[in-house]
């Protein structure tokens, strides 16, 4: 990666192993894709009162070359996480999806038409 990795927690206490995981997820992805220019990482908490626990949101910017993948992980119905290991987990296996399908649509040879 060209920048380092912008990182920012909302309501979630920082920890140590969160920067780990998120670091270590991000260097997962430039395995695939060795043209990434920036990545930022949201992580938050935005309701602090439910009587079941937290719920996670995250949000993963990616910019490459000529195109930026958004993955955002809001606490709703179908996306609720009271583990936020879990949450980062899931939003990085999106965008590492995401990023797959970028790079085998580069890859595809363009078609003539004569």
């Amino acid at each position: 990666m060209k920048q380092p990795i912008q990182l920012t927690f909302r309501n979630v206490p920082e920890s140590l192993a969160l920067k780990q995981l998120i670091l270590e997820e991000a260097e997962d992805l430039e395995t695939f894709c060795d043209r990434i220019t920036h990545c930022r990482v949201v992580v938050e908490s935005p309701h602090q009162k439910h009587q079941k626990g937290n719920l996670y949101h995250v949000a993963i910017h990616l910019t490459v070359p000529g195109k930026t993948l958004v993955v955002t992980r809001n606490p709703d119905a179908h996306y609720s996480h009271k583990d936020c290991y879990l949450a980062i987990r899931e939003a990085f296996h999106e965008i590492r999806r995401q990023l797959q399908d970028f790079i085998r649509i580069q890859r595809e040879p363009v078609k003539m038409i004569y």
